[in-house]
């Protein structure tokens, strides 16, 4: 495209899978500028993007990128001051409040949906009783934002002439959110970083952010159960209670460089994955190391992972599923899983995984963008 195009993503404070498709959508648009409300330089780095970065007023408010959670309530505003008059084609990467940036008739804003504003949506209650604002003014003062949070959410979501979904999980929330049609590509996962192991070791593995809503605990508790080795890869706010309520069993390696990832990953009899996730990259990548994934059935993971069922034999499966958030409920596909676990094939799984290429999503939403520019320029045209 010769067109002028922009990029916008909430907050670049980490290489998550967010920021990867953002990465991904910048490879196609090398030469747009990204704005976001705050950045931290490590991150910035990691991602290829120094020099290319504009900042909102945020970044100079204190700890702006350790404590820019605390600054939700002026993030509405802080994205709507975005001069974007420049530009012909605004791409917004959004699971916050970026796809709420202000664009002129004239201008094309095409929104990549990680999923709508969860704390405020689907995991509102959740949220309050984990941050501990069940009562008291603080609580009282976080469900008024949070109430005009939703309020904004909703209207800045018609100021996007056209929503893609990373799912068609996220793309059901969207339309229950939004009341707006979301059409579906999936993220990229950079499956060439991962490679089949020649044999597996002893243990199962559980990797991602330690962070609430992923339930690491639940698995934590699962394996507390089954005496079995977990090797538990990632950091976050949840790392040190793991660790104090964890058995002897089960390994806490922190954040660990990708190669090393890679390779726990090939060598992991399986993930287990406890989250309700929008897309979530984690269980695809370890499809592509050739090892299956015991994960709860609901979210993005049923799109990704080709479950046991009784049409589905275990050769032609990916994993297999458990349909409650309890450390019963693991242990229990954990024991299901060691009676078939000779039976996955390294193949099949390595295919599955290929659905979600990094190539494909380039060739896909480079493709989408193209032809929704040259429908919305004939249209102002005419």
């Amino acid at each position: 495209m010769s067109t002028k195009v922009a990029l916008i993503h909430d907050w670049l404070v980490a290489n998550a899978g967010a920021e990867k498709v953002l990465a991904a959508i910048h490879e196609l648009y090398p030469q747009a500028p990204v704005y976001t409300l705050v950045s931290d330089p490590r991150a910035v780095a990691e991602l290829d993007l120094d020099g290319l970065v504009r900042n909102s007023f945020l970044q100079r408010w204190p700890q702006a990128t350790k404590r820019y959670q605390a600054y939700l309530p002026f993030m509405p505003f802080a994205v709507e001051q975005f001069d974007l008059r420049e530009y012909e084609v605004i791409i917004s990467s959004s699971h916050a409040v970026a796809k709420g940036a202000m664009t002129r008739a004239d201008q094309l804003h095409i929104a990549y949906i990680h999923t709508p504003v969860r704390y405020a949506w689907d995991l509102y209650y959740e949220y309050l009783r984990e941050a501990r604002l069940t009562k008291g003014l603080k609580a009282f003062l976080a469900r008024v934002v949070l109430h005009y949070l939703r309020l904004w959410d909703r209207v800045s979501a018609d100021r996007v002439d056209y929503l893609v979904a990373n799912s068609h999980y996220v793309a059901r929330r969207v339309w229950k959110t939004w009341r707006r049609e979301a059409d579906v590509i999936y993220p990229p996962v950079d499956i060439s970083r991962f490679r089949c192991a020649p044999a597996k070791g002893d243990y199962f593995l559980s990797a991602g952010r330690l962070v609430a809503y992923k339930k690491v605990d639940v698995v934590v508790e699962a394996f507390n159960s089954l005496k079995l080795p977990l090797v538990v890869i990632g950091e976050g706010p949840e790392l040190e209670r793991l660790k104090r309520v964890a058995g002897p069993n089960i390994t806490f390696l922190g954040r660990q460089p990708d190669e090393v990832v890679a390779d726990y990953m090939a060598r992991a009899r399986a993930l287990v994955f406890a989250a309700d996730e929008d897309f979530g990259i984690v269980p695809v990548e370890v499809q592509a190391a050739g090892t299956p994934v015991i994960a709860y059935g609901k979210g993005g993971v049923r799109e990704t992972v080709i479950g046991v069922s009784e049409e589905i034999a275990p050769e032609e499966a990916t994993g297999l599923f458990f349909y409650e958030q309890a450390p019963e409920a693991v242990a229990e596909a954990v024991r299901r899983f060691l009676k078939l676990e000779g039976r996955f094939r390294p193949g099949v799984l390595r295919s599955n995984s290929e659905r979600f290429s990094r190539e494909r999503f380039l060739r896909e939403f480079g493709d989408y963008v193209s032809r929704k520019w040259e429908e919305f320029a004939g249209a102002r045209r005419g």
